[in-house]
């Protein structure tokens, strides 16, 4: 069933208005019937006047009712029914006390009127005029009583028999006037302050949803924020901003900014300068930095009063990352057009050198010390053709032939081949791993990467070293890692890149062909520093890769 706007408004009538009104009704009662006793005991004694002791009476009937209303009210929750009980024995008071001073002549009509007043507090327009007309009908009627000579005459009541019609007719178009002008008044400013209270309750709604918005932005937003006063203390510190730093509000609050952030030394707190925009390395741990980029702007109230700066931060180190990762694959990219090209070029004159020398070689009459030298042409000139070979194949890969093949049973293979090879007689190779690895790969690119990254560990843990190779097929991980010497940290930007390498006799295409083959199947391979001492390569595949 639906709600009216009367009910609705009824139902949250404020407690507190309705205590108001309780006790504003006790303090008229006691203090108008109180006179009216007082004033009729000076006219006859307490057994004479029975007008006295009934208006005593009703006095007391009054302070108990209230004070039960009082009682009740706390108990409720619900108001609508309440008024209107309260309405009710209001009206119904009144005509007694009118009756009892009077009738016609009673100085007390005038109440009718302060009940359409709180009335209207309470209730909405058209339920006031019923208000209205309810005190017009009683108001009426009791004179009618009186006209007729219905009402009953207690010893000391001066209520008068002898009436004029027009007496009558006269008092009750006043009376009735009034009422139903006093309601439509008192109905049409108590609904504009109802309008207006609602319209601030609104906004104060408005104002409290805006503020747990915020609070949800502050605390669910990915990037860091704090406030820095102008002493240069921080004031506040968001959940992004815990996450990345590794602080909490409790530890950071109301410390100087520097301590946490050096890079911001140089931070004036007078003029709020010495912060714009920019990036930082910040030292989360021992064996972790972090690359932030920031952005502050100034914090001013609605005076334009400065209260400090508005700093907001990021953490970048993925995404640099990325980043090196993107210029290392256009960097490729370009050597390997370069390479398409000039690998064309260079392969036909060296094999017509080739050929020229080998020709020589045939005729007799060439001495010892030429056919050495002719020998060594020959032998740098195969090497040469072979290093162009691997990079026509870094330049030029050729598409993907994807096959789901046991990981386990390559590595397998590749380390036995190793081991067959002599060549790492004393370097024992750990096998981390069990059982098949299946996975979607392209076998002989994967084998050449394997293979590459085999040999690179077998030559770093020489001449007695070790070798880790583990599988971590849920989550598309292999990983290699030995014994040696490791990579600098200045290296290891530059390992990927063709030609770069730390070796004396390497050509520097092997980790440069596993990284283009290990990103034709949009995977990476990353190096870092291993548990074992020396370099720790991983190679990570996409989901498409991992067989369920």
């Amino acid at each position: 069933m639906a709600v009216t706007p009367a009910q609705k408004y009824s139902h949250n009538v404020p407690r507190r208005l309705l205590s108001w009104y309780l006790a504003v009704r006790l303090v008229v009662a006691c203090l108008f019937l109180g006179g009216t006793i007082l004033y009729q005991l000076q006219q006859g004694s307490w057994a004479v006047s029975v007008a006295a002791r009934f208006l005593t009476y009703l006095t007391l009937v009054s302070i108990l009712q209230t004070l039960l209303s009082g009682f009740i009210l706390t108990r409720i929750k619900r108001y609508r029914h309440f008024v209107n009980v309260q309405i009710c024995w209001d009206l119904l008071f009144i005509v007694l006390v009118i009756y009892l001073t009077g009738g016609v002549h009673s100085l007390y009509s005038f109440l009718f009127i302060l009940v359409i007043i709180g009335a209207s507090v309470f209730l909405p327009r058209s339920q006031l005029l019923v208000v209205a007309s309810a005190s017009s009908i009683l108001y009426g009627s009791l004179l009618d009583l009186q006209y007729y000579g219905y009402l009953p005459v207690f010893v000391g009541q001066s209520l008068s028999k002898d009436l004029q019609h027009s007496d009558v007719f006269y008092a009750v178009f006043l009376h009735v006037g009034a009422f139903f002008l006093t309601a439509l008044l008192s109905g049409a400013l108590a609904e504009r302050l109802r309008r207006s209270e609602e319209a601030r309750e609104r906004r104060e709604i408005d104002y409290g949803e805006l503020e747990r918005l915020n609070q949800a932005i502050l605390t669910n937003i990915n990037s860091g924020l704090m406030v820095v006063n102008a002493a240069g203390r921080i004031r506040s510190f968001n959940h992004a901003a815990s996450k990345i730093t590794g602080y909490r509000l409790e530890d950071v609050y109301n410390r100087p900014i520097e301590a946490i952030f050096p890079e911001f030394d140089s931070f004036d707190p007078v003029s709020l300068e010495g912060v714009d925009r920019g990036e930082m390395q910040y030292r989360r741990s021992e064996a972790e930095t972090l690359i932030l980029g920031y952005s502050a702007s100034r914090v001013v109230d609605r005076n334009d009063t400065s209260l400090g700066l508005l700093i907001a931060f990021q953490d970048l180190t993925e995404f640099k990352e990325l980043e090196g990762q993107l210029q290392r694959a256009d960097r490729l990219a370009a050597v390997g057009r370069l390479a398409s090209g000039m690998a064309h070029e260079i392969r036909n004159p060296l094999a017509s050198i080739s050929g020229s020398v080998q020709l020589l070689l045939e005729d007799d009459k060439v001495n010892a010390e030429d056919r050495r030298l002719m020998n060594i042409v020959i032998k740098e000139a195969d090497r040469l053709s072979l290093l162009l070979s691997d990079f026509l194949t870094f330049a030029r890969p050729a598409p993907l032939q994807i096959e789901s093949i046991d990981v386990a049973s390559l590595l397998d293979e590749l380390i036995a081949l190793l081991n067959a090879s002599g060549q790492f007689q004393n370097v024992i190779i750990e096998k981390a791993y069990h059982g098949p690895n299946r996975m979607n790969v392209d076998p002989q690119k994967m084998h050449q990467v394997l293979w590459d990254l085999l040999l690179n560990a077998g030559e770093a843990a020489s001449p007695a070293g070790r070798i880790r190779v583990e599988i971590n097929g849920g989550q598309g991980e292999i990983i290699i890692e030995d014994t040696g010497s490791g990579i600098a940290e200045a290296d290891r930007d530059k390992l990927f890149e063709p030609f770069y390498t730390t070796k004396d006799t390497g050509t520097g295409l092997g980790l440069a062909n596993a990284y283009a083959n290990i990103g034709a199947h949009r995977g990476r391979i990353t190096v870092e520093s291993g548990s074992l001492g020396g370099a720790r390569f991983i190679i990570e595949l996409p989901d498409q890769c991992r067989v369920v």
